[in-house]
């Protein structure tokens, strides 16, 4: 498919993300970057890990992004006590019939918001690692697939917030992206007070259903991605695992880079990102924008790194300024 064609489609698309956008703005004011990356993920068939301090509307993004898809939608309540059968389902036994029957849990559902997801004992967190990778649940001897579209987005409070667990190295690394959420500004939280103090909006209309998303998903794969962005997406993540070769010092700082999985996260939500804007191709600004998401979680710093309170934020930040740009 020629560039043209593509960017023919995207732009007969264009108006459907807008009023998507529109709609979620009318409950979410401010954070305009967080609702991009959910769209992107949405886009991408991947699933997304939101940390924030209480109060900072993670969990009503999330909501609400249900609410515009016209999704399947469940909130699981992440707590020290739940058991994986809470989120997969169980086997109840008839006794009359002596036969098992299959009950199914929340997690049989399109968009699953699970809420302060860390908070949860990791034998949770490993009941969740096949519904996100293998889009399949098994309960007993059955499997499930599980019913497209499937998007897990989690809300956590940071670590150092009391009773709270470090999630699985192997699960993290599932999310395409983790999104730090902040307080809003000043003019924001003004805006939020006086939307609040009216007759507040509950719930939005639904703008894209499931066969939209969908066919976005294909538009998506199709969006073109020169050579050149390929080899600087590949350079990017590689330099997390060998700064030295791209005349960076920041190898005392990080134990181990970012997997492959990080490199097809960058190309699809690059690709998601050009459509978003409205664009049949994917330009360096692209890749940059949504890098940061991308990386932050997948590096795993020294000690020496924690003594010197340097984040991961900061090393993808020199990555960034330093990788040639094609």
């Amino acid at each position: 498919m020629q560039i043209e064609e593509i960017s023919e489609q995207v732009l007969a698309q264009a108006p459907l993300l807008q009023q998507t956008r529109d709609e979620m703005s009318k409950i979410i004011i401010g954070q305009q970057q967080l609702v991009e990356r959910l769209l992107t993920a949405l886009l991408c068939n991947n699933h997304v890990l939101i940390e924030g301090l209480p109060g900072l509307a993670k969990t009503l993004a999330v909501t609400t992004l249900a609410q515009a898809t016209g999704t399947n939608f469940k909130r699981i309540q992440f707590t020290p006590d739940l058991l994986p059968g809470d989120l997969v389902g169980t086997l109840i036994y008839n006794p009359k019939s002596g036969d098992f029957t299959v009950k199914k849990g929340p997690l049989f559902a399109n968009i699953i918001l699970a809420d302060e997801i860390n908070r949860a004992p990791a034998k949770v967190q490993s009941a969740l690692l096949e519904a996100m990778q293998e889009r399949q649940i098994t309960i007993g001897e059955q499997s499930f697939g599980l019913e497209e579209p499937f998007m897990v987005l989690a809300t956590q409070n940071p670590v150092e917030q009391e009773g709270t667990y470090p999630l699985p190295e192997a699960q993290v690394d599932r999310f395409m992206f983790k999104l730090k959420v902040s307080y809003p500004s000043k003019e924001e939280e003004l805006a939020i007070m006086r939307a609040r103090s009216g007759n507040p909006v509950d719930r939005v209309t639904p703008v894209i259903m499931p066969a939209d998303i969908l066919a976005l998903r294909r538009l998506t794969a199709t969006i073109y991605l020169d050579p050149a962005l390929e080899e600087y997406i590949v350079n990017l993540v590689d330099a997390t695992r060998h700064p030295e070769l791209y005349k960076l010092d920041i190898g005392p700082f990080i134990r181990f880079g970012a997997s492959p999985r990080a490199t097809i996260f960058l190309a699809q939500a690059s690709r998601a990102t050009a459509l978003l804007a409205g664009r049949g191709y994917v330009t360096p600004q692209d890749v940059k924008t949504i890098a940061l998401d991308v990386l932050r979680h997948r590096l795993l710093l020294t000690y020496e790194a924690e003594a010197e309170e340097i984040s991961s934020d900061e090393l993808i930040g020199r990555l960034l300024a330093t990788i040639e740009v094609p």
